[in-house]
């Protein structure tokens, strides 16, 4: 009983051909390609997202002592941003 003799599989084949025909089972068997692959990568991005970020040197680092680097713009945030150029319609005047 638990064994699968190959008229079972032939059976099962011509059903399935039956089934979906014979047009929609190569999309069938791309598209479920396709699902296997992404899952595939999920599951080893979550994988590498479980393993610790190693230093590139073998030397301890510390970050205490590091200052990030100051801006050499003149930005002035009291200023209003520039409009590009662009006139506001109201800013036109009168017209006649």
């Amino acid at each position: 009983m638990g064994m699968l003799k190959p008229w079972h599989i032939i059976v099962l084949v011509i059903v399935i051909l039956l089934l979906f025909g014979a047009r929609r089972l190569p999309d069938l068997a791309r598209s479920v390609g396709q699902s296997l692959k992404i899952f595939k990568s999920e599951v080893k991005d979550l994988t590498n997202d479980d393993k610790p970020d190693q230093p590139a040197s073998g030397g301890t680092t510390s970050s205490a002592g590091t200052v990030p680097p100051a801006t050499s713009g003149t930005t002035n945030p009291a200023s209003p941003p520039s409009s590009g150029g662009v006139t506001p319609p109201d800013a036109e005047g009168p017209k006649a």
